[in-house]
């Protein structure tokens, strides 16, 4: 069997995505998904659509408070490690991650989890509710891992 990266994503924005302040980090989302889209090794990414208010209650009690409406969520899977990681911090997003802190507030739980899938599945948002979760309990362990801490794809 051979298996892929899943990924997310997660932060607090300061304000609504409809302040002016938060403007440079929406007014580039778009530009940030196609830039994935076209990257090596990219394989699915969860539509922003898809992440809504209601779907995202299952990460209430990780993130207090819960406010939907300042909650930016990005989750998607590629082939490998090192695709991510390109993707990360060698193409222009990397510029996103300069400038977060004018977007972001500081959360003292990680809010970034990666975690091995069967290729050709896709994860949900419960999924990655779970991956946080285990993370931030458990630490780095091969059921979610972070970039710091990383472990092999499994060998079947």
């Amino acid at each position: 069997m051979d298996y892929h990266l899943a990924q997310v994503n997660i932060a607090r924005m300061r304000t609504a995505p409809s302040d002016p302040v938060m403007s440079k980090l929406v007014d580039r989302i778009d530009e940030m998904n196609q830039l994935a889209e076209n990257s090596s090794g990219f394989v699915w990414r969860l539509p922003g659509a898809q992440a809504t208010p209601e779907a995202l209650r299952v990460l209430k009690t990780y993130f207090t408070p819960f406010e939907p409406e300042r909650l930016f969520y990005n989750m998607s899977v590629w082939e490998t490690v090192e695709d991510l990681k390109n993707y990360v911090y060698r193409t222009n997003h990397i510029e996103m991650l300069r400038e977060q802190q004018a977007w972001m507030t500081h959360f003292e739980k990680p809010q970034l989890a990666l975690w091995w899938i069967s290729a050709g599945a896709t994860p949900s948002i419960q999924d990655s509710a779970t991956r946080l979760l285990s993370l931030h309990q458990n630490g780095p362990t091969p059921h979610a891992f972070n970039f710091k801490q990383l472990f092999p794809r499994p060998i079947d």
